[in-house]
């Protein structure tokens, strides 16, 4: 995969503030406020920052935990993750694996057949429901 490469200065111009406090300053939406929490619509949702496809609608689950979650990214190479000690918390972050931007974490409570959930900041992605998409 091609990595994206930008300044922070770049980034802060072409995202909006709430886009690059999630993507870039490894922010995060209150739980139940974000875009796509509930969304049902179908199609293919990448990366907000670089554009890069990151889950499949199909591949989307109500968890209950106030953030859009996927049992599985679009491929392997689609996400990136990382240890994260933050907050006094031991979780595991996921970045987007073309431009390294923040989307949430993964945790390994999810439902089968991946038992993983991939809990995503609906600011760090944009759904394309474009029939190429699905």
């Amino acid at each position: 995969m091609a990595k994206v490469i930008k300044s922070e200065q770049e980034w802060e111009k072409i995202l909006t503030p709430e886009q690059f406090q999630v993507l870039r300053k490894k922010g995060t939406e209150r739980p139940f406020t974000g875009e796509y929490h509930d969304s049902k619509e179908k199609g293919v949702y990448h990366c907000a920052g670089c554009g890069e496809p990151l889950f499949r609608s199909d591949d989307k689950f109500d968890s209950g935990c106030g953030w859009p979650s996927y049992t599985a990214p679009i491929k392997p190479d689609a996400i990136e993750a990382q240890e994260d000690g933050s907050h006094g918390m031991r979780r595991v972050e996921t970045l987007c694996g073309a431009c390294g931007g923040h989307l949430g974490h993964v945790f390994e409570d999810g439902p089968k057949p991946t038992g993983l959930r991939y809990c995503i900041n609906s600011a760090a992605i944009k759904l394309d429901k474009g029939p190429a998409a699905r």
